[in-house]
């Protein structure tokens, strides 16, 4: 981990390729709760949106899906649909590198910062080696629905929305929308 570091900051000029994305071994049944700064350097517990259903994108500045689908994400925190929905960015990078990229790129939600503990909080989500982005999806009860891994589009994103606002509303129980979210999204590919 320390030698990715110390190769992306001294050896490399250029940014490293985002690692291919892998599937997580062991998705945990419900949301870890990690501790990471925020913009401001204030620590954030992912516990202080407990009761709310979440996004939590991570991602990196040297990561292009990552920066792709920034744009994506912006639209949708600012979504009157998807409005019970907090959106959290846990970038795995150094902290002035994003925030100097913050500088250029506004993003309109909340946005966590971590080296060596966003890395430790991406295998808290199952990730035993991180591939860039992916997102975790959680009902208001903190449950894991789903982890997309790769560059989310905003069809797919709808498609697990759905399924977690139908989870929350008491419509369908957490094995029929991980269902719906693997059917949704086999139609979409």
């Amino acid at each position: 981990l320390a030698a990715f570091f110390i190769s992306r900051a001294f050896l490399s000029p250029e940014p490293l390729p985002p690692p291919v994305p892998q599937t997580p071994a062991v998705i945990p049944e419900r949301r870890p709760d990690v501790t990471l700064a925020d913009r401001d350097g204030t620590p954030r517990a992912l516990a202080e949106w407990d009761g709310q259903p979440l996004i939590i994108n991570f991602w990196a500045t040297w990561c292009a899906p990552c920066r792709r689908e920034i744009p994506m994400l912006n639209a949708l925190a600012k979504d009157a649909a998807y409005a019970e929905f907090e959106l959290i960015g846990i970038a795995i990078d150094f902290r002035e590198d994003v925030l100097a990229y913050l500088q250029k790129m506004p993003i309109d939600y909340t946005v966590l910062i971590g080296e060596q503990d966003g890395m430790a909080a991406a295998r808290a989500f199952g990730m035993e080696s991180i591939g860039l982005p992916f997102t975790a999806f959680t009902d208001r009860q903190g449950r894991i629905l789903t982890i997309h891994v790769g560059e989310l589009h905003r069809p797919q994103a709808e498609v697990i929305l759905s399924a977690v606002q139908a989870v929350d509303a008491g419509a369908i129980d957490l094995k029929a929308a991980r269902r719906r979210i693997t059917e949704g999204l086999a139609q979409i590919d």
